[in-house]
């Protein structure tokens, strides 16, 4: 038989969790969350190179060593073509930079992506025949399929032993 001060407790243990169960249970449902704000239009893409001019240093060296000057970078109207360009000071040292015996290649710093001087089949490798003139501008062109290089980033061309890095595309 069962002692009735054990029997009175264990009922108001269980009127005590009936109590606190329907509590639980009478809670009104939380209110749906909010919609979320439309998204705010984009802001344009943050580039971090800003497009600087090389140093005297720069120029002074291209010029004394490699016979070269004013080098560039840009992209071509559809983006699809880099074209890099240069003046020669020097026919004599600007030979290595329009050795055609070396493969000229572009390492686009930001993508990690090597471009080539792409070949045509009747008009060969798309770039200017030997440097033979001091004064004149020549120029290269790379292939840019999938547009790995964009305004603004920086790039190194390598052409033998020449070496022309952080240029900026412009």
């Amino acid at each position: 038989m069962i002692d009735s001060r054990v029997w009175r407790r264990s009922a108001w243990v269980g009127l005590v969790a009936l109590i606190a169960a329907s509590a639980v249970l009478a809670k009104p449902a939380p209110a749906p969350a909010p919609a979320p704000p439309p998204p705010e239009p984009q802001a344009p893409l943050h580039r971090p190179y800003h497009a600087t001019h090389p140093t005297d240093g720069a120029r002074n060296y291209y010029a004394s060593f490699w016979g070269v000057t004013d080098l560039r970078v840009r992209l071509t109207s559809s983006d699809n073509l880099v074209k890099f360009t240069w003046k020669v000071v020097n026919p004599k040292l600007a030979q290595q930079v329009g050795d055609h015996a070396a493969t000229p290649e572009m390492v686009a710093l930001r993508s990690n992506v090597v471009l080539q001087v792409p070949t045509v089949e009747k008009i060969g490798t798309l770039r200017q025949a030997t440097v033979k003139e001091a004064g004149r501008e020549y120029w290269m062109v790379f292939s840019n399929k999938g547009h790995p290089v964009r305004s603004g980033d920086r790039v190194n061309i390598i052409i033998g032993n020449f070496r022309a890095l952080d240029l900026v595309v412009e």
